[in-house]
């Protein structure tokens, strides 16, 4: 049965965007696993949130997420764009009517009206962005070459794109179906007609800008906004700039995927940012103030008294701020010992081990403990 997503957050089904998200920060604050370390139950339920949050904060993917629940009977929800295939495609009645006269000539030989125009081919482009623009968001622009459907004859490559007649051969679908029989079988091939080339039409005059092709070999110059957020492996796709279609169809798609430069202060984990931070010795026993940078500026953060080396903070909604929600800030504190220390220096920390009592060092205490107990004596006695 499918996840109650609304139930999970603990609104209304009428909940509005500012409902959601005040919910959904109440959950995380209570949840989250800095607060409930090694807590596999508290762990589940955190990732239950953030994917109820994912989905329900997203008003497209809300919207399907609302159908499938009340239309049970077309599956399951899964997100993504391919929520509600299957209908006239290839998963439905129209795909198998298709194989299926394929195979047996539609029981009797009958061929399409028409030739199905076919899509041109998508084009795929890697774009590198730095990470703090990826983070942000930002605007690029792409320069590439492609063929672009001829303006001139509309693709058709013949003249102001009417200097053409149907294929007498194939009647305009641009295949040609070859019967054998052998006893009681009789099988059925399609093949592209030899005639038109499978395009369904014969040229009467070539149109003189593309030369009869259809298309021109172009440089298309486009400017695409780069959501905050993005990473490494997402991408943003264009409809209509890839490839012209060889046969009058639209033209493919350009798919633009991003890869992020890492960053030499930061890591990320989707909107979360972690950061290690190295401090002085004094600055850890006697607490104080350290600079950690974020994605647009830089804050204070006081540390206590006594924090040890990789000690991790965790501070709410301090990652990377995007439409679909903003990320947590983690950072870890790592205690840096000087080195090539003076005489001076090397006698005050030896005047220092002297007047330290093992109580205020209790990992040091406890591990004295241990090994005492497996040796019955005390492992740093002579």
């Amino acid at each position: 049965m499918a996840k109650d997503y609304y139930e999970i957050l603990g609104v209304s089904k009428n909940a509005t965007q500012d409902d959601i998200k005040k919910a959904y920060r109440t959950l995380v604050k209570k949840y989250h696993p800095d607060l409930h370390p090694n807590d596999k139950e508290a762990a589940e339920k955190f990732k239950e949130i953030n994917e109820a949050n994912e989905v329900l904060s997203d008003e497209k993917k809300r919207k399907e997420y609302d159908f499938r629940q009340q239309h049970p009977e077309t599956g399951g929800f899964n997100g993504g764009a391919s929520g509600f295939e299957g209908f006239g495609g290839a998963g439905g009645f129209g795909g198998f009517e298709d194989i299926f006269g394929d195979i047996f000539g539609g029981f009797g030989g009958r061929r399409q009206s028409a030739q199905t125009k076919s899509k041109g081919d998508d084009i795929t482009l890697e774009l590198s962005l730095s990470f703090l623009d990826a983070a942000k968001g930002c605007r690029r622009e792409v320069i590439y070459a492609r063929n672009e459907p001829c303006a001139a004859c509309k693709g058709t490559g013949a003249k102001n794109g009417t200097a053409y007649k149907t294929c007498e051969k194939c009647g305009g679908t641009g295949q040609v179906q070859y019967t054998t029989s052998s006893g009681f079988f009789r099988s059925v091939s399609v093949r592209p007609c030899d005639e038109c080339k499978g395009t369904g039409k014969k040229i009467l005059e070539s149109c003189s800008e593309c030369s009869g092709k259809g298309y021109n070999r172009v440089k298309t110059k486009i400017v695409v906004d780069i959501p905050a957020g993005a990473d490494t492996g997402s991408y943003i796709r264009k409809a209509g700039f890839g490839e012209a279609s060889k046969n009058g169809g639209a033209a493919g798609d350009l798919i633009i995927v991003m890869k992020v430069e890492p960053s030499r202060i930061f890591k990320r984990k989707q909107f979360d940012l972690y950061i290690e931070v190295p401090v002085s010795f004094k600055t850890a026993a006697l607490g104080g103030k350290i600079k950690v940078p974020l994605i647009d500026e830089t804050m204070d953060y006081t540390i206590p008294e006594g924090t040890q080396s990789g000690k991790i903070f965790f501070v709410f909604f301090k990652g990377i701020k995007t439409s679909r929600g903003t990320g947590d800030l983690y950072i870890t504190v790592l205690v840096e010992v000087p080195t090539r220390l003076s005489r001076e220096q090397k006698k005050l920390l030896e005047n220092l081990d002297e007047i330290t009592d093992m109580k205020q060092c209790p990992s040091m205490k406890q591990y004295k403990d241990n090994i005492e107990t497996m040796y019955g004596k005390n492992p740093y006695s002579n």
